[in-house]
């Protein structure tokens, strides 16, 4: 039997996830006020409301689709539904790398990593924790 792997989350899915891995499991209206969430329900509430967050109904329905997915888990035990990631953060950030591994690069780490290094400069403290992961590595192969 192989290992169903969960399907990629888009950007404002994994914005949800983000919360509920920093928070644990929340209720609708817990995930959509660490989003910075219109209050409101009704329509647009006019220009000023544009740079914040989603409406509570479009977080509702991420919620549900991404419940539908099995990208998150929903307990409707309560009154208020609470939605927890199905996921763990790191098992999702590996699974993404994987693809983009895969799909962009061949499947050489080399070149991914060499292409991250040229394209964003690394801190003293990221470099060192670089050289600490490829030493480890290193001993693990031998």
């Amino acid at each position: 039997m192989t290992k169903r792997l969960s399907p990629r989350p888009t950007d404002a899915e994994l914005a949800i996830l983000r919360v509920l891995w920093r928070r644990g499991p929340s209720t609708v209206r817990e995930v959509h006020r660490d989003l910075g969430g219109r209050e409101g329900r009704g329509g647009d509430a006019g220009p000023e409301h544009r740079e914040r967050g989603p409406a509570y109904t479009t977080t509702l329905t991420l919620l549900q689709i991404m419940a539908a997915k099995g990208l998150v888990v929903r307990n409707e035990s309560t009154r208020s539904h609470v939605y927890k990631a199905a996921v763990g953060e790191q098992q999702t950030q590996r699974q993404m790398l994987r693809d983009l591994l895969d799909r962009v690069f061949g499947g050489s780490a080399g070149s991914l990593v060499m292409q991250l290094l040229a394209t964003r400069k690394a801190s003293p403290e990221e470099l060192a924790e670089i050289r600490r992961l490829l030493d480890e590595h290193s001993r693990e192969g031998s």
